[in-house]
């Protein structure tokens, strides 16, 4: 058993692409034509961190209501974590992209940390590994 997908919802599709592809680096796995449960045409759109299992599914708001969500799906909590193996580089490409972190990094038992919100609005964390204790 895995999870395949997570859906993030945003307000376009174009621009959550070039988000998650330019500025996180992750890969396009597939952007096809669909239709909405009522025939209306839509995209399906995956992206997904290299090597990656789980996707996520990058779903265009229709309607008032799934408006309503967009950058709130977790009511403004953090609700998506990306582990890197660099935690200074990927912060490093991903500030000089544009992306905009909430807090400065800091030390947890679980490894380093920065908030970061995506372009919908939403909250990640960018985790890197434990950092080694000063040598005395």
């Amino acid at each position: 058993m895995l999870l395949d997908l997570i859906t993030i919802v945003v307000d376009d599709y174009d621009e959550a692409v070039e988000f998650f592809t330019g500025a996180l680096g992750f890969d396009l796995v597939e952007d096809s034509p669909s239709r909405t449960g009522d025939g209306r045409p839509k995209r399906w759109v995956v992206v997904r961190p290299p090597g990656a299992q789980t996707g996520v599914l990058l779903a265009r708001a229709d309607g008032p209501r799934q408006a309503a969500v967009v950058g709130e799906q977790v009511a403004g909590r953090v609700g998506f974590f990306l582990r890197v193996e660099d935690f200074d580089a990927a912060r490093e490409r991903m500030t000089a992209a544009g992306v905009e972190f909430v807090t400065p990094p800091r030390s947890e038992p679980y490894g380093r940390v920065a908030v970061f919100l995506d372009i919908a609005g939403n909250r990640w964390d960018l985790l890197g590994p434990v950092e080694d204790p000063p040598r005395t």
